[in-house]
Order: structure tokens, then sequence, then C-alpha cells
């Protein structure tokens, strides 16, 4: 087509294209690109169309922020954005305009940048609190001025309303999927009993509705493969066999490593070694976690040390340390005149928290008196510098590892006994006994005999005199 510069022009032209086109081809022109880069659509003049002779890197493509123009915007994990991208974002916000920018690599390195193009929009940000971090300062001093920072829970009460909820969240997810049968009666409370599971706080249900749903496709699918016309309760049980985490099996291969090698022991006692317990992953896998200590003549003539060894966080650091006050005020015993070694057993999976304290304790003063420590017992707990056992999260989990580990005894604070709910199958095999001190955890994990009745007699009286 030859250039023409008067629009007037290529509308004639145009006009004597599209009667040519009626008469010997049958159909209409839709598009005609002139040199100057204008063309004709349906009648309508437009500019940059992306025309067949258009270059790639020519064809300029509007952004989200640009298409949720007069509307809503969400991003999911915001702070995995970088840093220039948040500082574009929040450019955006401010002016209610951007230029769209486009790079091909058929473009040789040009750039392609369009005027600022409108761009008002109501932000909707999601992520995680520990990647809050990661949030541009001047951004999220934007969404607080502006607006609003919620905090979304993972649980919620155990109401019979919230119960028929899940009910309901069953009866959507079986439609959805379209292929697997419905929920009997029981089997749904199950469901409900797998959210009081994970929730793991006493009188309340998960929101982690995702794993939920995850579990009850593969109930479906194995009531499928049976020809059963409704999902069982025993579906559901099969189906927490199958349809678990990475983390879950990972736990279970280190328990079976753990017990062949003879790692950590579920019978017979031992002075200095404990079972302590710990969660793994993101928290839906417990894991039995054993820990020695070994006293040795002090190194230094001023004072003793705590040395902890295993790839332990910062918490779990200041959580050994901590001990050492105990060890000082609770026993009566010089410690100046003591290194103590502490070894959390090939914990390749790392160690974050102070969940271990009560086991760490245990373990230094097992080693410090001789007294052996039963290994048919775990326990999991925070301790204070008073010798007070304090709450700790993931007690289910860590339960129901202990219970696959052949653990007999397993002592929890007392104040996470709320907390607890396992299956029939694992409160069979488990005693779960509460602790609201450290006398009361030696009690149970000393074995029985004159020293340790002395030991405990003697830390009574000084923790009385607290």
């Amino acid at each position: 087509m030859d250039r023409i510069d008067d629009f007037s022009a290529i509308r004639r032209r145009a006009a004597k294209v599209v009667k040519k086109g009626e008469k010997d081809y049958k159909g209409h022109v839709y598009n005609i690109t002139t040199e100057s880069g204008k063309l004709i659509v349906d009648d309508v003049l437009a500019f940059n169309s992306g025309g067949l002779g258009t270059p790639a890197h020519l064809r300029v493509e509007a952004g989200a922020i640009h298409r949720a123009n007069k509307g809503v915007l969400f991003l999911d994990e915001v702070s995995s954005l970088g840093p220039r991208s948040q500082q574009d974002l929040l450019t955006s916000m401010q002016d209610k305009k951007f230029s769209i920018t486009g790079q091909s690599e058929m473009s040789s390195g040009a750039i392609v940048r369009t005027k600022p193009v409108p761009c008002d929009f109501v932000l909707v940000a999601a992520g995680n609190t520990i990647d809050l971090s990661k949030m541009h300062p001047a951004l999220r001093s934007r969404i607080r001025g502006y607006g609003y920072e919620i905090y979304v829970e993972d649980t919620m009460p155990d109401t019979e309303e919230n119960r028929w909820k899940l009910v309901q969240f069953v009866a959507q997810e079986v439609t959805k999927d379209g292929k697997i049968p419905h929920f009997t009666k029981e089997a749904v409370g199950e469901i409900i009993e797998e959210a009081r599971r994970k929730a793991g706080r006493k009188r309340r249900l998960s929101l982690k509705l995702r794993e939920i749903g995850g579990l009850i496709r593969a109930a479906g699918d194995l009531a499928k493969e049976e020809g059963a016309k409704l999902v069982e309760r025993k579906h559901i049980l099969q189906a927490k066999g199958v349809a678990r985490t990475l983390e879950q099996q990972m736990s279970q291969q280190f328990i079976d490593v753990k017990k062949e090698y003879s790692v950590f022991r579920n019978s017979g006692a031992y002075v200095g070694k404990v079972n302590g317990m710990a969660v793994l992953g993101d928290g839906s896998s417990g894991l039995v976690m054993p820990i020695v200590a070994e006293v040795t003549p002090a190194s230094s003539r001023t004072e003793g040390k705590l040395i902890a060894t295993g790839k332990l966080g910062k918490i779990a650091k200041e959580a050994v340390e901590n001990v050492s006050a105990i060890i000082k005020k609770q026993i009566g015993t010089d410690f100046a005149q003591y290194d103590i070694h502490v070894q959390f057993l090939q914990t390749y999976e790392g160690v974050e928290g102070d969940s271990a304290s009560i086991a760490v304790a245990v373990s230094v003063i097992s080693a410090m008196q001789g007294i052996p420590v039963e290994q048919s017992v775990a326990m999991t707990g925070s301790l204070s510098v008073r010798g007070e056992v304090l709450p700790v999260g993931g007690v289910n989990t860590k339960l129901e590892a202990a219970a696959e580990a052949g653990i007999k005894k397993v002592v929890i604070p007392a104040s996470n006994m709320g907390d607890v709910y396992l299956t029939k199958e694992h409160k069979k095999k488990l005693t779960i006994v509460p602790a609201k001190n450290i006398i009361d955890v030696l009690k149970v994990a000393l074995k029985s005999g004159k020293k340790k009745d002395e030991l405990v007699k003697r830390m009574s009286g000084f923790m009385s005199a607290n």
C-alpha cells in the first residue's frame, strides 16, 4: 500500500478496498496498517495495533496494574516481589498512572515505553508474617497509612456453627471434584476431628482448608477404588497414611533410621540420655530427638561452661544457656567445677525454639548426679529460669511421633493438656503426664532409686524456698 498521510484519504482508500473485497473475495477488510503506524479497525482509528508486519517488541501489552484501573488489584505473596517492583507498585499507587515498558528478545535490547497509563486501583496484598522483613518500608507505610493491616488466624472457635461450616466444606469439595462419592456422617465427623487435631489448640478448629481438602479428595479416591458408594471413616484413616506431607514422610524415615541404628531407645535406662521431641518443617510432623549430656572437669579455673553442639538456631542456643541458671540454683552443686557438654544427636534437620529445654535440663541433671533416665519416656516443654514448665506448640504432632516411635510415656506442660487431641489408636499407645515444674518432670523421667529420691527432695526444698 502507498504511503497516505491524509486521514480522509485513508478512509476513501479503505472503502474502495472493502468494496472490492466484497465483490472479489466475499470478505471484509478489518486491518489496514500504513507506514505511519495508523490503521483502520472496523472504521476506528487506532495506533500501535500490532499488525502482522509489526515487530514483537513494538507490541505494547498492559500490565496487571493497568488492567485493574478503577477496580481491585490482588497480589498474593506480595513480599516475593523484588525491591524494584515494590517501588514501581508504590509509584503507581501514588501517581495513579504508570508507563507501560516492554522489551522483547527480538528487540536487540530496545525498550518500548509508553506515556503514563491510568492505574487507579484498590490494592489487596497477602503474605506471611515471616516475610514482613522483605516488604519495602515505604510500601508498607503507605498500606498502614491509607488502609489496614489484618492478621488472618489459622484457627477458628470450635462451635456448632463452625462445625456445620466444615460439613458444608466437605460437601463443596465433593461437588467440586465431581468424581468422588459423598461422605457418611461418621466420615464427616472424622474430618472435624482432624480439624481439631490440626488446630493444636484447645476448643479450636483448623482453618488450613487446603490440607483438609487434600485429605477429603484422597479419602474419596480410596473409596472410589474400592467401588464404595460412600466415603466411610476407614477411608479417612487410610488417606491419612497415604496423603502424608513430605515432612511427615521424612520424619518417619528419620525415626526408622534412628531406631535401626539405636540412635535413640524406647526401653532401658541410661545416664545423661533423654528423648526430646520436636516438630519438622511446617509443623505438620513431629520427631523424637535424642539428647545426651556429659560432664567433664572445667577447662577454666574461674567458671564452668555449658557447651551445646548440633544444628541449633538462636532461640535453641539461648534455651540451653538458660538451663545453667536452673542447675546452679536448684541442684545446689558448684557449677564452676564442671564443663557440661550437651549434644543434639543427628539433628541434620536443625533445631529451633525452646521446647527441648526440659529435655536438656534432665539430661544435664542426670549426667551430673549419675542417675539414669528412663528411655521409654519422652518429653517436650519450655523451662523458665525458675524451673517452671511453660507451654509449647505442636503438641499433637509430637505425641503422634512418640507413639509411632514406641515411646510409652510422654511428659508435656500441664497448660498444654487441653490442646491434646489424638486418635484412639495413638491414645492406646501413650500415657501422657502433665508437668508444672522441673520436679514433676524428674519424678517421671529418672529411674527410681535412693539417689533419685534424695535429689527430688533436695530440689523440692530449693523450689519451695523460692
